[in-house]
């Protein structure tokens, strides 16, 4: 049974991409924990496991602080790679305590609920302009015109970006994640690097030009903050910060809400329950997150000789914690594969949990509400011209495109 439920994941098929559900099933009943040696991870499945993993101390997202690459089992990075870690390593995302415990705090003094509060007026004026540009095509593609636009748009406009650089943003975001994906290929190495690059010697520009000014942007508070001891952040952990703001909160943004008006589509009465009633956005967003998680695994590197889920796990070994089933697992979600927009409580993974809990998440939920409900609002007959293809990618998994008609 094992074996066969191992066989039905195949995250590099873009049939399995489109739906993997049905082998998550099969992983879930199978057992708790599964070792695929075709990607070197240890699958865990369920919720309860996954939601304990990630707040487990003896698992974290690098190994780094520890010990080398050689001391875990495990190659050098590779020259094509290399420029791309050399970026991502300075971020918060792969740092360990204590580094990672400065790191948040230090983004957190500049990233602070107020001003994510004090971004609604801007999010609404980027929502409607870009509606307004929706309606006056007809029919056109809800992903490129509307979805993509708004949370690169608001990353600009929270670092700062000038109105005239925007435009690059997006293709270095996509490039850059490439690199998240299970086994990367030498070509996503490539891509994923030079975008890198690119990306981190443009924002370490804007940064040297922007300390000791006056500015409201986040770059500039970020060149300010200062924790108790008297400590900043250092020039590459503010590039790698502002690196990992925009992947994180606009790749998981665009999916998070394109697969949610997919599923709405394939939900038509739960569509029009969400027409008929508005005051359902906030527990609706939530649930299109779980129904179809745009990050499907999150990994975890095991820092000591362990047990996990009852099967002894080794040092150096990587766990493959896997959001999209837990998200879907029946021992907490009642009927789990019913869309319901009014599931209450929701307790999905889908930001994470632990200290690496997403950062952004108060961001990511206010931009998901706001466009949700201009759409619906300013487009009431909004209509899916024809079924959407999957981009083959299946860690951060999304659609290509999404055409309708208004």
């Amino acid at each position: 049974m094992l074996r066969d439920a191992l066989a039905a994941f195949q995250p590099q098929e873009i049939g399995f991409i489109a739906d993997p559900y049905p082998a998550y099933d099969e992983l879930r009943r199978a057992g708790r924990i599964h070792f695929d040696e075709r990607t070197n991870h240890w699958l865990v499945t369920r919720h309860a496991d996954v939601n304990a993993l990630l707040r487990d101390r003896r698992f974290g997202r690098s190994y780094l602080h520890l010990a080398t690459h050689e001391e875990m089992g495990h190659p050098p990075d590779t020259e094509l790679a290399g420029p791309f870690w050399h970026v991502i390593r300075d971020g918060m995302l792969d740092r360990e305590p204590p580094d990672h415990t400065r790191l948040r705090s230090l983004v957190m003094k500049a990233f602070t609920p107020r001003r994510v509060a004090e971004l609604r007026d801007t999010i609404q004026r980027i929502v409607d302009g870009l509606v307004g540009d929706g309606l006056e095509r007809g029919e056109f593609d809800l992903l490129s015109v509307v979805l993509e636009p708004l949370p690169v748009t608001v990353i600009a406009e929270l670092l700062g970006i000038p109105e005239a650089d925007r435009h690059l943003l997006r293709p270095w975001s996509a490039e850059i994640c490439l690199m998240y994906e299970l086994n990367p290929t030498d070509d996503y190495a490539r891509r994923a690097s030079q975008a890198s690059v690119e990306f981190g010697d443009y924002l370490r520009t804007l940064a040297r030009a922007r300390r000791g000014t006056q500015g409201t942007d986040l770059i500039t508070a970020l060149t300010q903050v200062v924790d108790e001891g008297g400590a900043r952040l250092s020039e590459d952990e503010l590039i790698g910060t502002c690196v990992l703001l925009l992947n994180a909160g606009h790749e998981a943004s665009v999916n998070g809400s394109g697969n949610g008006w997919w599923a709405l589509f394939r939900n038509p009465d739960q569509l029009a329950r969400l027409r008929a009633e508005p005051g359902l956005l906030p527990t609706a967003v939530e649930e299109l997150l779980r129904y179809d998680t745009p990050l499907q695994l999150f990994e975890r590197w095991v820092l000591e000789d362990s047990e996990v889920c009852g099967v002894p796990v080794p040092r150096g070994a990587e766990l493959g914690l896997m959001f999209g089933s837990s998200n879907r697992d029946p021992d907490v979600f009642a009927d789990p594969d019913r869309l319901d927009l009014g599931r209450d409580p929701n307790p999905h993974i889908s930001f994470g949990a632990g200290i690496h809990f997403c950062l952004g998440a108060p961001l990511a939920r206010l931009e998901m509400q706001i466009a949700f409900e201009t759409i619906l609002r300013r487009m009431p007959r909004l209509t899916l011209l024809q079924e959407p293809a999957w981009k083959p990618t299946y860690i951060i998994r999304g659609l290509q495109s999404l055409p309708v008609r208004a």
